[in-house]
């Protein structure tokens, strides 16, 4: 039995423990270090999983340990658990933002089998976005263990260069933020023109999650779907026009690209931390 500890019990840990215990791990298999007691009542109340104020506790025995801390609290992390992690080995798996590769060798040492991943906020509702990468000491065995947990939360993507991953931070990562900013955008405009916001948002969600669907259930390329609701002289093709006089695709780029460039600045910030 793979036995799997958190480091951080917040709302991706969270979805983790939920999907895993869905797709079959037991209870007894996974423990969980959250340093807020309410958290930690809540976890052990909701999934039946063990949960501690010690992260050395947490620990021990851990065949995978799941990193779910924000960037900053990596170094206070390492300090205390470095020797352990040392001497168990266990798969190193990374949800923190940002946080590279070279520098969770550095801290933790340079033997370990090391996954990043950059999971995004869907997987709470098991619909999650990841993208992956591993070092050169995870095993196939590893590689599957890694995809399976995150597996449980949603679909999942390896890539091959590690770069990538602040590319899948700036597509899916912060993706969701720019679904709900282009929900909030087109209920503002039915507003404006005298719909209901109730009912302006319901429709705008509406019409954003079947189309969703569509493209993910019918497999088909977004541009063909595209042309196929675009009627020649319609309404769509006005509304698409008006999109690409104002450089639609252009504004998507830079968005991305800016997201993009502050996952790397946020790892920069940690290279000079011992």
């Amino acid at each position: 039995m793979t036995r799997i500890a958190f480091i951080g019990g917040g709302n991706m840990a969270r979805s983790l423990i939920g999907g895993l215990l869905k797709t079959g791990f037991s209870a007894s298999s996974l423990s969980v270090a959250e340093p807020r007691a309410d958290a930690r009542q809540e976890l052990g109340r909701e999934f039946g999983v063990a949960c501690y104020a010690d992260n050395r506790q947490a620990t021990a025995d851990a065949d995978v340990l799941v990193l779910a801390v924000k960037p900053q609290i990596m170094p206070a992390v390492h300090a205390e658990l470095k020797d352990l992690l040392v001497r168990q080995r266990p798969l190193l798996i990374s949800i923190a933002a940002g946080v590279r590769i070279d520098q969770l060798e550095r801290w933790f040492g340079h033997a370990l089998a090391i996954v990043r991943c950059m999971p995004n906020t869907p997987a709470l509702i098991g619909a999650g976005a990841t993208g992956l990468f591993a070092n050169r000491r995870v095993s196939a065995e590893q590689r599957a263990q890694a995809q399976h947990i995150l597996d449980a939360v949603g679909l999942t993507r390896w890539v091959d260069d590690e770069a990538l991953i602040d590319t899948v931070t700036g597509l899916s990562g912060s993706g969701p933020a720019y679904f709900f900013a282009m929900v909030e955008a087109l209920e503002d405009a039915a507003f404006a023109q005298g719909m209901s916001r109730e009912t302006a948002r319901a429709l705008a969600a509406q019409t954003c999650l079947g189309a969703g669907r569509m493209l993910v259930e019918s497999g088909e390329d977004p541009g063909v779907l595209r042309q196929r609701v675009t009627s020649p002289n319609g309404t769509t093709q006005a509304a698409l026009e008006s999109f690409s006089a104002d450089h639609f695709h252009q504004i998507v780029a830079r968005a991305v690209a800016a997201a993009t460039r502050r996952s790397g600045e946020l790892a920069a910030a940690l290279d000079d931390q011992p």
